[in-house]
């Protein structure tokens, strides 16, 4: 169809008639009715005013004192091994990409204990 583009009733249409004969090929019944696409465009606008609400509330709170003040973020040992586990596996990559296999055998090491660490809280 079209990619953030206003789309029109007839273009709908067009495009689930096209899925409807594809879906005609099998046992498969499928009718298009007013109050379906109706029910499905106001699912649609749902999700996209909760999408944006998000938003809103995401700005919101990225611009408020509680966000600036990063002195008030404790995380737990789980939370730290997780951002730990996260950042060696990134710099794993950028090694193995160099081929820089020295540099790779002493990021395994620190995954060993990263990953140790993990285990310890998958188990609960």
């Amino acid at each position: 169809m079209t990619d953030n583009k206003r789309v029109t009733n007839k273009q709908i249409i067009e495009e689930l008639e096209s899925f409807r004969k594809a879906l005609s090929k099998t046992a498969v019944d499928f009718r298009f009715h007013d109050e379906d696409l109706n029910s499905l465009a106001t699912k649609v606008v749902s999700r996209m005013m909760k999408l944006k609400s998000m938003e809103d509330w995401y700005k919101h709170v990225y611009s408020s004192e509680l966000a600036n003040n990063d002195e008030d973020l404790v995380l737990n040992e789980e939370e730290d091994a997780l951002g730990e586990a996260a950042r060696l596996m990134t710099l794993m990559n950028l090694f193995q990409e160099d081929e820089e296999y020295e540099k790779c055998a002493i990021i395994k090491r620190k995954m060993d204990r990263v990953n140790k660490i993990l285990r310890k809280y998958n188990k609960k």
